[in-house]
């Protein structure tokens, strides 16, 4: 289970992923996996992503990247 005990407290950074002048996502390590949010709008929450399934979405997208 992935869990934040304060989300206010996660530290959020840029994707590498995210485009230079929008679209971007943030991203925070959390205990068991990372949470995801939309850095335009950051106060509308997150997602909580558990480590197995954040490990195969970098590994997709870094595949369809290549």
């Amino acid at each position: 289970m992935v869990h934040a005990d304060n989300p206010r407290s996660l530290a959020f950074h840029k994707s590498s992923y995210s485009s230079t002048d929008r679209d971007c996502v943030e991203v925070a390590d959390v205990p068991g996996g990372a949470a995801v949010r939309d850095s335009k709008c950051p106060d509308a929450g997150h997602l909580a992503i558990a480590a197995g399934e954040w490990s195969a979405l970098l590994w997709a997208v870094a595949r369809e990247t290549a």
